[in-house]
């Protein structure tokens, strides 16, 4: 199977809701509108919030992770925008800077730089 495209698509409970944290709080730039729906990019993919869910739930199964250049100034961007912090950044264990927030349906996000001296910074091609 050859992939040449992917997305995350999420239906929220309340999609005007969900649509304005993901524009307003975390800044995503729109990739498209339509009817329903927007696709924003996401990195090297999309995510979609189209159409409409129950009521919110907490989806422990699902969580985003999105790369950042600077935690910090991230951190102190989300915090004053409204954004629901869970957990404060940190150095974790294996290395990364992470934080985490959620949306307004409780889907988690982890907010992550990689610090130069990481092994993800590193070329690992050997040319």
């Amino acid at each position: 199977m050859e992939i040449l495209a992917g997305r995350v698509l999420l239906r929220p409970s309340d999609p005007d809701v969900t649509t304005a944290f993901y524009r307003d709080v975390l800044g995503l730039a729109v990739h498209r509108e339509f009817p329903g729906g927007t696709v924003f990019f996401l990195g090297g993919g999309f995510l979609e919030v189209s159409g409409q869910g129950g009521e919110p739930v907490e989806r422990t199964g699902v969580a985003l992770w999105m790369q950042v250049r600077d935690i910090a100034a991230a951190h102190k961007e989300l915090a004053d925008r409204g954004a629901t912090i869970l957990r404060e950044p940190r150095r974790e264990p294996w290395g990364l800077d992470e934080m985490w927030v959620c949306d307004p349906d409780g889907v988690r996000i982890g907010v992550v730089e990689i610090p130069p001296e990481h092994p993800l910074r590193r070329d690992t091609r050997g040319d």
